[in-house]
């Protein structure tokens, strides 16, 4: 009988594995071998193997793309923490029924293309959209606000498509605590900060770590959100990688910089698991 569930297990598992060989590991393969090659005049390869692809990626004009990709990243990371908290903290007060809705209302999003919602940013930031119209009509502002083609049209985009993978987890986080503490914070006469700087904080800070992980890794790569938003003005990481495919034809070049954010990925998923444990410890005292 064992023997039978065993090998049903693994007949189970072949279509993933295919998957992944065919989807997932032979492309990736494909593009770390192509990162070793030069590119010709004419956007051929030349099947010499080199180092200088990833050399390149060290000059100071494409450090300050990636540094520019980290500020932005972290921006839309931090702004989407602070929507996050007070909005999952809310819900604990709120009735089953309405956080329910509440929650599935958060995922509506999902069920349309990312890029079209974007281009629906285009109507409310534009100069003679629809915010800025509301704001000269009530008389707030006397000249139209620039909400596009710089860094606060790609950082509201990205905080718009992001939110959700951050209020998830943290509202997952907030859910498992013990309202008893909540209410026994508040007896003792401690403020609505402190009760969340004291309680909540450490008991939630391994949602918010990994929202927050969610939320920075796919903003550093999100090119359509800044050609969209942006202009095509600001370049990030995303960006960098899709002109070196599509525009630059350096495929060697834009594999290396690929594998790079693979293994900066990587590397924070790394973190993410060592400082994880830590803080559910933290959590757990």
């Amino acid at each position: 009988m064992n023997k039978k569930h065993s090998i049903e297990k693994y007949l189970f598992t072949i279509p993933v594995i295919i998957y992944s060989l065919l989807l997932i590991l032979l492309p990736l393969l494909y593009v770390l071998l192509i990162s070793f090659f030069k590119s010709d005049s004419y956007g051929g390869m030349i099947y010499t193997f080199t180092l200088s692809n990833y050399i390149e990626i060290f000059n100071i004009t494409y450090v300050r793309i990636f540094l520019k990709s980290i500020g932005i990243a972290l921006i839309t990371t931090t702004i989407c923490l602070f929507i996050a908290y007070p909005f999952a903290i809310s819900l604990m007060s709120k009735k089953e029924t309405t956080r329910n809705l509440l929650i599935k209302l958060v995922m509506v999003p999902f069920l349309t293309n990312s890029l079209i919602r974007t281009y629906g940013w285009i109507v409310l930031l534009r100069k003679n959209g629809i915010i800025n119209s509301a704001l000269i009509g009530t008389g707030i502002i006397n000249s139209p606000l620039s909400l596009m083609y710089n860094n606060i049209g790609i950082i509201i985009g990205m905080v718009y498509t992001l939110l959700p993978f951050m209020i998830l987890p943290v509202y997952s986080a907030v859910s498992k605590v013990d309202t008893s503490l909540i209410e026994a914070s508040y007896d003792l006469g401690a403020s609505k900060i402190k009760t969340f700087t004291k309680v909540y904080l450490p008991l939630t800070i391994s949602g918010a770590f990994n929202g927050s992980l969610m939320v920075f890794i796919p903003a550093i790569g999100y090119f359509f959100i800044t050609d969209i938003l942006g202009g095509g003005k600001i370049m990030i990481i995303g960006n960098l990688i899709k002109n070196q495919f599509l525009t630059a034809r350096n495929w060697p070049f834009g594999a290396a910089i690929s594998i790079f954010l693979i293994i900066m990925t990587l590397l924070l998923v790394r973190i993410y698991k060592q400082l994880g444990g830590k803080m559910d410890d933290l959590g757990g005292m």
